[in-house]
Order: structure tokens, then C-alpha cells, then sequence
């Protein structure tokens, strides 16, 4: 088996501010979450955190603010990593692909927010760079978002639009359950 790791991505407070970013799909992230990362804790596999650095003013995602700090069932534990970014991508400007190269991590369970921004963008830079990725669709999520022409487009639905043009393409799709099922000791 390779390497593995599980590679969360932007779990931070300031994604619960509603008047921000509007509604959530997906009301089980954060127990999905715990459960991953209580199983990789356990059996001592890598688990490496992406902070998004926002430098946008109004961000809750700013440095400084309440909202920058972990959500509390994701916070990282001594010895895990953490790479902070400012683009979507968690490949860019971090060393994270250095990190994992010289460590032989060759795929990444990957969990995180959001589906459509950050997630998306750095499992297609990760299929891209040849690592082998499994995506957690249920332990992902977004917002939804307003059409060019104004229309809304819920967020389940883009959820699971971005889902379904990763899947095969960039990563493997998969559940909790299954990453529970699949990584062992």
C-alpha cells in the first residue's frame, strides 16, 4: 500500500459565518471530519492541515480574526503540519508537494472546504502532479452561488456537480465510510 495521508482543507471557524457566505450543504462535515481524523490519529498516519491566509479585508478567513482559527473538531495536533495559503490551491507557494514527495506520500484522502473552490482546485492540481487522490465527498461541502445571469444554484447541487467532474478525471469519490473501511494499519 502507499503512502497515505489525509490532507483537510480550510476548516476554519470563519466558514460558519452565514451572513458571509450564506447557507451550507452538507450538515454532517464536521462529524465525518472527526471521524477521519480520529482514525488516522489512531493509527499514527499523516495528517497534514491547509489554512487558508484570505487577504481580502472583509474576509472572516483573514489572518488575525476569529474566523482565520481552526474549527474545533479540526484543530491540528501537535506534530501535524499545517501550510498556510493564499490562493485556492494548496500546491501553490506552501511546499506541501515537497513535503509530501520526501516523505513517499503518494495518495491523499482529502476533506475540506469548499468543494467548488479549494477543494476542486487542489485535487485537479494533485491528479495533475500524479498523486493518486480520494476525495471524501461526504466530508466536503460549499455555498451556493449566484449565475452569471443571477440565477442561484443551490449548494447540494454545485456540491455534487463538482463531485461528479472530479470523480474519474482527478480522484477517486468516496464516502467516510469507505475511507474507514480501506485504510488500515
Amino acid at each position: 500500500m502507499s503512502q497515505t495521508a489525509l490532507l483537510l482543507i480550510d476548516l476554519e471557524q470563519g466558514l460558519d459565518v452565514t451572513a458571509y457566505w450564506g447557507e451550507r450543504n452538507n450538515p454532517q462535515l464536521e462529524a465525518n471530519i472527526t471521524a477521519l481524523l480520529a482514525h488516522f490519529r489512531v493509527l499514527g498516519r499523516a495528517i497534514l492541515h491547509i489554512q487558508h491566509h484570505s487577504q481580502r479585508l472583509q474576509s472572516p478567513l483573514r489572518p488575525g480574526q476569529p474566523g482565520h482559527d481552526f474549527k474545533p473538531e479540526a484543530r491540528p495536533l501537535g506534530g501535524e503540519p499545517v501550510f498556510g495559503k493564499v490562493v485556492n490551491s494548496a500546491f501553490i507557494r506552501t511546499g506541501l508537494e515537497v513535503y509530501l514527495r520526501q516523505r513517499g506520500i503518494h495518495r491523499l484522502v482529502v476533506a475540506g472546504l469548499t468543494t467548488d473552490h479549494c477543494v476542486s482546485t487542489t485535487v485537479r492540481m494533485a491528479g495533475n502532479l500524479g498523486f493518486e487522490v480520494w476525495l471524501v465527498g461526504d466530508a466536503c461541502a460549499t455555498f451556493a452561488r449566484r449565475t452569471l445571469q443571477g440565477q442561484t444554484i443551490a449548494a447540494e447541487l454545485l456540491h455534487q456537480e463538482h463531485l461528479s467532474s472530479l470523480d474519474g478525471e482527478f480522484c477517486h469519490v468516496i464516502s467516510t465510510q469507505t475511507v474507514l473501511e480501506q485504510i488500515r494499519a
